[in-house]
């Protein structure tokens, strides 16, 4: 478990929770801590690589309406003043949010993103929008077509992704919190790779209202932090039903924040045999074996537990991510907004667009979805996807008519080299862990727990059944609790 960096009176490195504290109290201002991220972000950023575009003005201009708030004796809100990172396809009222795609580069949207309204109601400062695998397709964020985000802990090494750069945004203290989205492991499996907290929230938890659709039943936005008891504040501000969403969840939700000291007294908790397996890197192996430990010698009562189907999801993923993708980005036809390449025809203008448009791996899952979804192989692909989701599902539903939580790896590596995974299905191996909870709409969490050999850090996951949010989030908190201190300063990264 690392310690925030609080030496010489600086706020960056603090927690989230402590910088809303103080700024509320009036022992700081808001427009002090955003004038020291933007420092920080402008020293380090250009070896790193995390935002796409940071909007100091808007900032500046935020926190200086927090401090009237405060100055007036009016609560800004429960993130009053704390530095915000967004993930670029989140959209941004006349802010460019590009997907890291040519596609949409200097687009400009008319409307917030629900998430995004609901931050600066509660205070935050937005900082700027951040790198991302290109309309969050990659596990790496070496796919923006506006270059690759680097990992704090080691600059030769990848952030992982599609939201490396929200991941790498909070590992190097650029900002306390950042969102991103989660399709099929792209929140948890950067956060471990760099080190940091980061939890898909069941489906429907979140609005998806305004962000930028990859597979429409697969996507979550989620927080990235540095804390367990951080994630559960911001999941108390963007959680809860939203019209503008179909999909929203409309019950009446608990305070998350006030369930992470519950402990894991009485609980079971389940070591998934399947994602324990071979393909598992030996020191993530261990690490995972030492969480299942010290939340033994925590009083929950661990077991080994199988869940079958879940060795197919990597399968039915990848025919049922790409299928909604192919349906999705459609729209991106060079005539209603983003990339225009002009063409004698409008066949010819379309093609022409999308070709300049659309990176590699967009293409190859385009192409992938639509022959998934074309005609005599919609039931031998698709369909048969989807019922091998259902299977996933009942598999772990059975799991936790036993259990109250499951353990597992969040990758099945540390942060791996630029390159390294050139091979697409060496890529996709890298959600192999995350993808069966976004299939099943179940809510995840990675936490940092220790390091690897090669003292990059290893991050563990934990799931549980929909809505199940507050035993997840007692159960992180002991794990990062019991988690080995290691030394997580940004400044020290290697491979510079």
């Amino acid at each position: 478990m690392s310690a925030p960096n609080t030496s010489g009176g600086s706020w960056v490195g603090r927690t989230a929770t402590d910088v809303a504290a103080a700024v509320r109290s009036g022992a700081v201002s808001a427009r002090q801590v955003t004038d020291e991220h933007l420092a920080a972000i402008e020293a380090g950023d250009g070896d790193i690589h995390a935002f796409n575009l940071v909007t100091a003005d808007a900032a500046r201009a935020a926190a200086d309406a927090v401090d009237r708030q405060v100055a007036d004796g009016t609560d800004p809100g429960p993130l009053a003043g704390v530095p915000v990172a967004l993930k670029d396809n989140l959209c941004t009222r006349g802010v460019p949010t590009t997907c890291s795609s040519r596609m949409l580069e200097g687009w400009e949207p008319p409307y917030d993103a629900t998430v995004v309204h609901l931050l600066a109601r509660a205070g935050a400062v937005a900082l700027g929008k951040t790198n991302l695998d290109e309309f969050a397709m990659g596990s790496s964020t070496e796919n923006s077509a506006f270059g690759p985000t680097r990992n704090p802990r080691d600059l030769s090494r990848v952030p992982g992704g599609s939201s490396g750069g929200s991941a790498a945004a909070v590992a190097a203290d650029f900002a306390p919190v950042a969102l991103g989205s989660d399709t099929g492991g792209s929140i948890r499996q950067p956060a471990a790779l760099c080190g940091v907290v980061g939890l898909k929230p069941t489906y429907g938890l979140v609005s998806r209202y305004g962000l930028v659709a990859f597979a429409s039943s697969l996507d979550q936005i989620g927080p990235m932090t540095r804390t367990v008891a951080d994630t559960a504040v911001v999941l108390d501000v963007i959680a809860g039903h939203d019209p503008a969403d179909s999909t929203s969840i409309p019950e009446k939700l608990p305070s998350y924040a006030a369930a992470v000291g519950n402990g894991v007294a009485g609980l079971r908790v389940g070591l998934v045999t399947e994602l324990n397996a071979d393909g598992i890197a030996d020191d993530v192996a261990a690490r995972v074996r030492a969480a299942a430990e010290a939340l033994a010698a925590a009083g929950a009562e661990v077991v080994e537990v199988s869940v079958p189907a879940v060795t197919y999801g990597l399968s039915a993923y990848y025919l049922i991510a790409p299928a909604e993708a192919s349906s999705n980005l459609a729209r991106y036809d060079g005539v209603r907004f983003g990339l225009r390449v002009d063409a004698p025809t409008t066949a010819e203008m379309m093609t022409a667009t999308r070709t300049a448009g659309f990176g590699p791996e967009v293409k190859r899952r385009i192409m992938l979805g639509t022959y998934a979804l074309s005609a005599g192989y919609y039931d031998a692909y698709y369909g048969k996807a989807q019922r091998v989701r259902t299977l996933i599902a009942r598999d772990f539903a059975a799991a936790y008519e036993s259990v109250d939580v499951l353990l597992s790896p969040t990758s099945p590596t540390t942060a791996f080299a630029f390159g390294a995974k050139a091979d697409p299905l060496a890529m996709y191996l890298n959600d192999v862990c995350t993808i069966p909870s976004n299939l099943a709409g179940h809510p995840a969490i990675s936490v940092p727990f220790g390091t690897g050999d090669d003292g990059l850090p290893v991050g563990v996951q934990l799931m549980a059944p929909a809505m199940g949010e507050p035993v997840l989030l007692a159960t992180a908190a002991v794990l990062e609790h019991a988690a080995p201190i290691v030394n997580t300063d940004p400044t020290l990264a290697g491979g510079q």
